[in-house]
């Protein structure tokens, strides 16, 4: 927890240079890349989910209905979409107005790096607030011999799909482990995909970035004799140093049916992500009709009550819109 804390405060410190910086700059708001904030007040919002097997789209499902009920002339939608990847592409391209999006993938977007390498920074991206943790869990058939991350070596592994979150925090949890592709067979899967060749025996193991229980793994459990897949102390400290945004996590006995000891693994936090576009006034009345209505969240997935005021900002990575930061400062 303390290493998510310095990670947040290290990009609050980025986050203020880079508003110094652009404010002894060119003041003509919208030119030379810069965002025109705040000057949006939808009627109709949608919100980018995930996969309907996932925690998301519950979640966002009840998100939606928050603001529908709760916003004087508002109403909202959720779209059932590919998840986090997809949707800072869909903020970013201004088809939807909120999303749900692991904290890394938002980081990554914003700065440019890792699968967004290759596209401009998606610096209208704000954070409204961060959910729960989404672990990496590991699933693996009974039956494959896996007990630990370096048994997969010479296996079929669903990694996530293609540039997913799930894919990325693969790809990093093999690397502390010194195992690239080229040392098994990697399918590029969705999670609802993955579960379905689990127990049809198309893939050894897969890699399911959720919050827990995830329907997929819940479903799987129930049809074929699975097993998660811890990982190793050394190897969390290590994945932690070298990637902040991870948190270490247990998922505890009895998540999934037959898994009777508890399993240390890793996880990312799920957040909020709005348009930096729209405006302070409707954000700040979306923000305060979803914090006094976390009930919704609870009622819709068992991870809607991690959702806390006190812990809104823990492990955020992107800077708050300015909507949101109004009613946190309103009820500290």
């Amino acid at each position: 927890m303390k290493k998510r804390r310095i990670f947040t405060l290290l990009l609050i410190s980025v986050f203020v240079l880079s508003i110094f910086m652009v404010g002894c700059g060119n003041g003509d708001n919208g030119e030379n890349g810069e965002v025109e904030e705040g000057s949006e007040s939808p009627d109709r919002v949608a919100i980018a989910t995930g996969g309907t097997t996932g925690v998301y789209y519950p979640l966002g499902g009840a998100f939606a209905n928050i603001i529908s009920d709760n916003v004087d002339g508002v109403t909202a939608n959720a779209e059932s979409t590919g998840a986090s990847v997809e949707n800072v592409n869909l903020l970013n391209d201004g088809d939807v107005d909120f999303a749900m999006v692991q904290n890394d993938i938002s980081y990554y977007a914003y700065e440019g790096i890792e699968m967004f390498e290759a596209e401009e920074p998606m610096e209208n991206l704000r954070g409204l607030a961060t959910l729960y943790p989404e672990t990496i869990q590991i699933v693996a058939d009974a039956g494959a011999g896996i007990e630990a991350i370096e048994d997969l070596e010479g296996k079929r592994v669903a990694v996530g799909a293609p540039g997913s979150g799930t894919e990325a925090n693969a790809r990093q949890i093999l690397e502390a482990h010194g195992i690239t592709y080229d040392d098994f067979t990697p399918d590029y899967l969705s999670f609802a995909e993955a579960s379905d060749n689990l127990r049809d025996g198309n893939v050894d193991a897969a890699f399911v970035t959720a919050g827990t229980p995830t329907a997929a793994i819940t479903d799987l459990s129930t049809q074929h004799s699975v097993v998660l897949v811890p990982i190793a102390q050394d190897k969390i400290d290590e994945i932690i140093a070298d990637y902040p945004y991870y948190a270490q996590v247990e998922i505890e006995g009895g998540t999934y049916r037959n898994q009777d000891d508890s399993v240390d693994a890793v996880a990312v936090m799920a957040m909020l992500t709005v348009r930096a576009e729209l405006s302070e006034d409707i954000v700040y009345d979306i923000t305060k009709a979803l914090f006094e209505n976390l009930d919704a969240l609870e009622n819709a997935h068992a991870r809607g009550g991690d959702v806390s005021l006190e812990d809104a900002l823990e492990g955020m990575s992107l800077e708050i819109h300015p909507g949101t930061q109004r009613y946190f400062d309103e009820v500290e």
